[in-house]
Formats: C-alpha cells, structure tokens, sequence
C-alpha cells in the first residue's frame, strides 16, 4: 500500500489532467523546472536502489542491438548515459520537460548522447526510435483519458518491430501499462517484477507489430 504522501502526490497530479493536454503540460514544465531548481533531486545518480533499477531495465534488453535510443523522461540523464555505454553505436536522445534537467544531462553527456527539451504529450521527438524506454514518468500524467493518451504518444515514437519499455512501481504499474496491454499493435515480450528492498517495481517491455 502507499504511503500518505505518495497517495496525495497522485491525486495532485490526477487533479492537473483536467486541464487540456497542453494546459497540463505547461504545468509539468514549470512545476518539474522549480523542481530541478537543485541538481539531481531524486539522487538518481547515488542511490543504490535507482542504479539496481538501472541495470534491471538494462538487462531486460541485454543481447538486442538499436540504432536510435529514446529514454522518456529522463531527468538529469543518469539512466541514459548509461543506455549508450551499453549500446555505444546508437544514436541515443533523451528528453525530459525541463529545460534544466536536460541542460545539466548535455553537460555530462560529452557527447555520448544528445539532450532535448520536450513535452511528450504534445511534442514529437522527431523521427522513430527502435527502442523507447519511459520510467517512473505516467504517474504524472493523471486520469485515464491522459494515460491513454500518454500510451498512445509513447507507441507513436516506435519504429516498426521497435521495443518499449515501462519501469514503474508495482502493483501501480498494472492500471499505468494497461492501455500498452490492451493495444492491438502491440506485443508484450516480457513484465519482470522486482521486489526490491520493499520498493517493487515492475519492467514491461512490448514490441511494435
């Protein structure tokens, strides 16, 4: 069960998917800029359980080769720049909302990945990508006309034959994958539960018909 504060977090968030979908994510923006007003604020780059997250998503497309990468939400690029160590000849791009958080990610990138400000419910990428990876992001995306939306928008970014891939805490992760579930264009390959230190989490991965 969820703790207090992590219930009103999401009811906060649902609350902000009554606006229109840009509306939203003009909220997003600014609410995830005043968030990164300090560097790396869920220690993502520190905190054991997030690098044995990391590697656990990592591994479920271990063996797979990709030429263009795209990590959804991706903060300050911690996961990303890992994704490009582990597939050094793709084109990797991460982007994230927040013009802050991708400014710090391209400092470190040094140029093993590129790094975009974007907001996925109304921006495209530009172009498809053989593997789209999205963690611990459509919890914010509210109700589920925006969810639906949201799973829409991640599919849309898919190469034909591409993989997606969802990392979101579990069991939360079965009412924020079910719309990828109930796509008829989609596989699903594998989900991979980890109960981590009494934080599970699943890994979900589909692959485009």
């Amino acid at each position: 069960m969820r703790s207090l504060p992590d219930r009103l977090h999401r009811t906060f968030f649902r609350s902000m998917s009554l606006l229109p979908a840009r509306g939203q994510g003009r909220f997003l923006r600014h609410y995830f800029e005043w968030f990164h007003r300090t560097p790396d604020p869920w220690r993502h780059a520190v905190d054991p359980y997030e690098a044995r997250k990391y590697a656990a998503t990592l591994a479920h497309v271990e063996g797979d080769s990709y030429d263009r990468i795209l990590d959804v939400g991706c903060s300050e690029g911690t996961f990303t720049l890992l994704a490009a160590a582990a597939h050094p000849a793709a084109d990797v791009l991460g982007v994230d909302v927040s013009e802050r958080a991708v400014h710090r990610a391209a400092a470190k990138a040094r140029g093993r990945a590129r790094f975009a400000r974007l907001d996925f419910l109304n921006q495209d990428p530009g172009g498809r990508f053989d593997l789209v990876v999205c963690a611990e992001t459509l919890y914010y995306v509210g109700r589920d006309d925006r969810l639906r939306l949201a799973s829409e928008r991640l599919r849309s970014f898919l190469s034909p034959g591409g993989t997606l891939v969802l990392v979101h805490p579990w069991p939360e992760a079965r009412r924020l994958h079910r719309f990828l579930d109930g796509d008829p264009l989609l596989v699903r390959r594998d989900e991979q539960v980890e109960h981590d230190g009494g934080r599970p989490y699943a890994v979900s991965s589909y692959r485009l018909r």
